[in-house]
């Protein structure tokens, strides 16, 4: 057709008008549409184009051939496909325009498939086939005897020859009506990207290198699901981008998560405390970490608030800066602040102290408190010339091999040549006072092995042959080793200041009865000392006696000092249902609703079974008034642990390997409880990009 009419254009025009009705012909070609006010407009020409439309209206059930181009060169050709193959062409006289449109032939489902094996599965109008022995789903277009035929005979030979009412009776199976399983794995974008921020949030929470996605997690998930499955879904996980930038983005995106999610429940919470310190990492950066303590949903939760590096000096007032900049950025009010701990006490000068004096004064109603774990550290430092001299001479002589490790060496050698239940010794460090117990009773554990092994030329040789010596060696290995279980008992999460002092005051109960019982020469108490007092069947001098309570009553002495006992107004928060007497600290209006609260048994059965901070804050929506104050009081840090622990991991993340990293993320993900939501992320970036 397009060719007849060209072949009349060209008798009449130029070429350009020829070029320029067959440009407009070729859209013509592709949109199936065409305007009559695109054909030329002249004379007998456009009767002629007009009457030639008019005959093709006429006849267009026949079948019509369609221009192929071929370098530039028109060649009409006539389709001899079957007349159900053939588009048909529709003239829309009202419109003036001629329009191409092809009806796709939709294949029915018949019931007599089922003797084929097969039944429908989707929509009924167009569905697909299904065998109802190896559930695989053919096309709509397969839905004709012969397909289905052909399937039952090549892939279930053996069922070929078998009834309708077989395939039936397998159709009607419970196992045949099972759902379908879901999909292992969705090939997607949007779901790579959320495995990816899964995969990265693994990452961050063991501290290992972003490179440990694309060189090991990502080849043994693929090795895995091979193993498991087959290779195209290993396949798969190609799509799920680890590298070392994505798994960097990714850490900064749930890092921010985070804190968003902190931020939101620091506005709505009634108050909160803090807990400061700073450090210095393997880059000489100094580092600051700041945890907050605030009521959430019925609990007391503690997070880290904040972890910043300080870029110039790390003075007081910059370490105050930096943690309002985060405030004012955040529109968090400084006016909820109820307490800072810190490891300043009120007599110390520093950077700390004078950090905590400007929160102090942009948060007026804000307390200060002294870390109750340096408190028991300084306390149990002093002690008698005659113990302190046994203590260094001991670390003397663990330093004199621990130094050399030649003779550390030979040591564990020796060891293992006498059966010795341990092999080496332990290193002593100051700023560990934990290590200062097990060091000690280490060293008592292995004096006849040190015994032979040490040179006679070493001067604190001797040591380990005197008797007074060993005595006090065995004492100090026993008390510090009870001092220390002390202070593990004072760390962790959620712990108050009721439980501190509830830990002090059976220390201090305990250091009595020592001292009580090594006056009347009973060493029970000390199991290293009354072992060694029975194995050389021997008794205590009363100059070693006379030593030892002098340290306990001296140790008593000083923890008072650290920790004095003061009238407690708080007890009703510690057990209210105790409390019989209206306490100084509570109104009347208080107290009338503490009464209250007792008077409920169900209250008094939760008390029982929850803790301290989870009954008090569970109770804020029945009695508001007294829950909130006494919420107020359990708010307050009792020990710098989350910060000590938090430089702890700050170490093992960041490593002299690694000093170039922004450590920062990684902490926020570590030291949080708070668990980042991935479907919020993802839903927020506008391109679905496994790498993006």
């Amino acid at each position: 057709m397009i060719a007849h009419l060209l072949y009349i254009l060209s008798y009449n025009f130029n070429k350009f008008v020829i070029l320029n009705v067959y440009f407009k012909l070729t859209m013509f070609c592709t949109t199936n549409t065409l305007s009559m006010d695109l054909l030329p407009k002249q004379g007998s020409l456009k009767q002629e184009v007009e009457s030639f439309y008019q005959i093709v209206s006429e006849s267009h059930d026949q079948k019509v051939g369609i221009l192929q181009s071929d370098d530039e060169q028109l060649q009409p050709s006539v389709s001899k496909k079957s007349e159900d193959e053939l588009s048909r062409v529709q003239f829309m006289s009202n419109s003036n325009k001629i329009t191409f449109s092809k009806k796709p032939k939709r294949r029915k489902y018949d019931e007599s498939y089922l003797s084929f094996g097969f039944t429908y599965f989707g929509n009924r109008d167009a569905p697909h086939a299904q065998c109802v022995l190896c559930k695989k789903i053919l096309s709509n277009s397969s839905l004709a005897p012969s397909k289905l035929r052909r399937h039952l005979e090549t892939k279930h030979a053996a069922y070929k020859d078998k009834d309708i009412s077989f395939f039936k009776q397998h159709l009607d199976s419970p196992e045949n009506n099972k759902p379908l399983p879901p999909k292992i794995v969705n090939t997607d974008n949007e779901s790579a990207t959320e495995a990816s921020y899964n995969v990265s949030y693994h990452i961050a929470l063991s501290g290992e290198a972003h490179t440990v996605g694309e060189l090991l997690i990502k080849p043994c998930a693929k090795d895995v699901v091979m193993r498991m499955f087959d290779e195209q879904y290993s396949k798969k996980i190609d799509a799920v981008q680890l590298s070392n930038s994505t798994i960097a983005r990714r850490i900064k995106d749930l890092a921010a998560d985070i804190e968003e999610e902190l931020v939101c429940r620091l506005k709505i919470c009634d108050g909160f405390s803090l807990q400061l310190d700073e450090s210095a990492d393997v880059s000489g950066l100094a580092v600051l970490l700041v945890f907050v303590r605030y009521r959430f949903n019925k609990s007391i939760e503690e997070d880290l608030f904040l972890c910043e590096s300080l870029q110039s000096n790390a003075t007081g007032k910059e370490i105050f800066n930096c943690i309002n900049s985060f405030m004012q950025k955040h529109e968090i009010e400084w006016g909820k602040c109820v307490d800072i701990c810190s490891d300043a006490s009120r007599a110390m000068d520093g950077k700390i102290a004078e950090a905590v004096a400007l929160i102090k004064y942009v948060a007026p109603e804000s307390t200060s408190s002294h870390c109750l774990l340096y408190r028991h550290a300084l306390a149990v430092k002093i002690m008698s010339t005659s113990l302190k001299n046994v203590l260094d001479q001991a670390v003397q002589i663990i330093n004199y091999i621990k130094a050399r490790p030649h003779q550390s060496r030979l040591l564990k050698i020796l060891c293992e040549e006498m059966g010795a239940q341990h092999t080496a010794l332990l290193l002593n460090t100051e700023v560990r006072w934990l290590s200062r117990g097990k060091v000690l009773v280490r060293l008592f554990e292995l004096r006849r092995e040190l015994l032979v092994f040490m040179d006679s030329a070493f001067q604190l040789s001797d040591c380990l042959t005197n008797l007074s010596w060993l005595l006090r060696l065995a004492y100090l290995a026993d008390i510090f080793t009870k001092l220390n279980e002390v202070n593990l008992s004072m760390q962790g999460k959620n712990v108050t200041v009721f439980t501190v002092f509830d830990k002090m005051s059976s220390l201090l109960r305990k250091l009595a009865f020592w001292a009580s019982s090594v006056e009347e020469e009973n060493f029970d108490c000390f199991p290293t000392l009354s072992d060694f007092l029975t194995e050389i069947n021997s008794t205590v001098d009363k100059d070693i006696c006379s030593a030892i309570v002098q340290h306990l009553r001296g140790l008593r002495s000083t923890l008072l000092k650290y920790f004095p006992v003061t009238n407690d107004n708080n007890a009703w928060v510690r057990n209210p249902f105790t409390v019989s007497v209206k306490p100084a600290s509570l109104g009347a209006r208080d107290y009338e609703s503490l009464i209250d609260l007792t008077s409920d048994s169900q209250v008094k059965q939760n008390f029982s079974e929850l803790s301290l901070n989870d009954f008090w804050s569970s109770l804020i929506q029945e009695y508001p008034s007294i829950a909130t104050r006494a919420v107020r009081v359990l708010l307050p840090f009792a020990t710098m642990h989350l910060c000590e622990t938090g430089f702890s991991y700050y170490a093992a993340t960041k490593t002299k390997y690694r000093k170039r990293l922004d450590a920062a993320p990684h902490m926020r993900i570590r030291l949080s409880n708070i668990s980042p939501n991935i479907k919020r992320i993802c839903d927020k970036k506008t391109q679905k990009h496994c790498s993006h």
